[in-house]
């Protein structure tokens, strides 16, 4: 789960592109990067951590032209390395940098074949480098001085033939425009929009459509499964269809947490489906506990608060926020660790005790992953006064890892894995539990779509659409994947340079 944006303006596109990070912040706290083009340069600032911390003012200066693409960064294996912050770039052929969301599932092949047979040399473990040089490989075949968009299309239609697994992309070559394509499964989401401006049409692509919106571009689709779209310097757009055998199979955990509510991904609006996940949330507890005695509803703050209200007013009793959110803290799900996520529980959360003290609480959150946050919530609920502590998840129990770009970790550290609900109710310390069923889940995201005949929901069922994982990937990934493996390979004084200038 990254964040991506690109887009091409008629005039400077930095102040875009750095406020299109800032609201795709939240997929990604890790890194961030950007890269702009004047038509001849690349001008690039990325670095580890937060979009306002790594690009300032002085950046902002240097990052001239009016095309760009950007990039915040969340790592699924291995380091944390700066090395490995996006947008990577390649000068051969015509210069060219890319920014990825998503995760190959054949990328140990791919490395060998640009290795061996495609002669390209790769500088990190990235699986968003091997797109970068597999797209580069096949665009340097037209053996062109001036690229059209078809040798672009073609480049794009020989990347789906070759990578396997999940990914939306966005990438810029130097003197021609930016190229926005989504694999044929349309796992990962994108969508491109188009702003009126007085000296011609702007458009953006962006991972969520609250990106276009928030900076008054106008949402024209979703890039399809399998499609391209090329947006030249002169911001022409075209598009094509680039993959033989298409499928609509989106990610359902972006409608469950990782999306923002105000977002649309392939015409469904997130809100609306977290909406509907407390209301059949609360249905399936007045049919399995008609006698309940929850005194009051709270939201697990911020992703489950749509949920929370709406199952709060279909059970008729009190919604409350007793738990008050540090909005300076990240996302503790995608923080790097067991012991950081489990320490940063109780910085980003503190108590009102008053909404606690003697009364039965329903906690409502988003899913459970680890375990790691809600038995955290659940000690301080008791702390503050609650006399029984209930909890509810909006989703399904996650029992199997996710291989398409979530740090859904290695099914061991996944508490629903081998836990029945009720031992899982013990371990995080919880008075009832409730889950949300995978029917309901479905049901409240086909609403948004009916077209969308299959989400890809591996986490909750281990099938997963693309094919080709089995025990021996599993393997692979549990290793990078595992708690104890996530580490910063850099030292804290390291240097990351501004492409062209040289400096810090």
């Amino acid at each position: 789960m990254c964040g991506i944006i690109g887009a091409v303006n008629q005039g400077l596109v930095n102040q875009d592109i750095y406020d299109g990070l800032i609201l795709l912040q939240h997929r990604g706290q890790d890194a961030a990067g950007m890269v702009t083009s004047d038509g001849r340069q690349l001008f690039l600032r990325k670095s580890n951590g937060l979009v306002q911390n790594i690009i300032r003012q002085k950046h902002m200066l240097r990052l001239k032209g009016p095309m760009g693409i950007g990039h915040v960064r969340y790592p699924t294996a291995g380091s944390s390395s700066q090395a490995e912050a996006q947008p990577f770039y390649v000068n051969s052929p015509y210069g060219i940098v890319l920014a990825h969301n998503g995760n190959l599932i054949n990328a140990d092949k791919l490395k060998k074949e640009l290795w061996v047979t495609d002669l390209r040399h790769l500088n990190t473990q990235s699986d968003s480098e091997v797109i970068l040089n597999v797209f580069a490989h096949e665009l340097e075949k037209s053996h062109k001085i001036n690229l059209t968009k078809e040798d672009i299309f073609r480049a794009v239609t020989e990347v789906h033939r070759r990578c396997v697994g999940a990914y939306a992309v966005i990438a810029m070559v130097v003197g021609y425009g930016i190229v926005g394509f989504r694999d044929p499964n349309g796992i990962r989401p994108i969508c491109v929009g188009r702003r009126e401006s007085d000296n011609g049409p702007e458009y953006m692509i962006a991972s969520e459509s609250v990106a276009l919106q928030a900076l008054g571009y106008q949402l024209i689709n979703d890039i399809a499964p399998g499609e391209a779209v090329f947006i030249s310097q002169k911001s022409d757009l075209q598009r094509q269809q680039c993959a033989a055998t298409t499928s609509l199979n989106p990610c359902i955990f972006e409608q469950v947490y990782l999306a923002r509510p105000e977002s649309i991904l392939d015409k469904i609006l997130v809100y609306k489906v977290r909406l509907k996940l407390g209301d059949l949330l609360a249905q399936k507890i007045q049919k399995e506990w008609k006698n309940h005695d929850i005194d009051v509803v709270m939201p697990v703050p911020d992703t489950s608060r749509t949920a929370a209200y709406s199952l709060s007013l279909r059970l008729g009793v009190k919604y409350r926020e007793g738990l008050v959110k540090n909005r300076y803290i990240a996302r503790t799900f995608i923080m790097p660790g067991q012991q950081v996520r489990k320490k940063s529980v109780r910085r980003k959360l503190n108590t009102i005790e008053l909404e606690f003290k003697d009364k039965n609480v329903l906690l409502v959150d988003d899913s459970i992953v680890r375990g790691t946050t809600c038995n955290e919530i659940i000690k301080m609920a008791r702390e503050a006064g609650a006399k029984n502590v209930y909890f509810a998840s909006a989703a399904p129990q996650v029992r199997h890892p996710n291989v398409y770009g979530i740090d859904m970790p290695v099914a061991e550290e996944l508490i629903a894995h081998n836990n029945t609900t009720e031992e899982i109710c013990d371990i995080i310390g919880a008075d009832r539990l409730i889950y949300q069923d995978l029917d309901d889940l479905i049901k409240a995201a086909k609403e948004g779509n009916p077209d969308i005949e299959r989400f890809e929901d591996s986490v909750f069922t281990g099938e997963y659409v693309t094919g080709g994982v089995d025990e021996s990937y599993l393997q692979k990934i549990a290793n990078l994947r595992r708690d104890s493996g996530k580490v910063s390979d850099e030292p804290e004084d390291y240097a990351t340079i501004d492409l062209h200038n040289g400096e810090e």
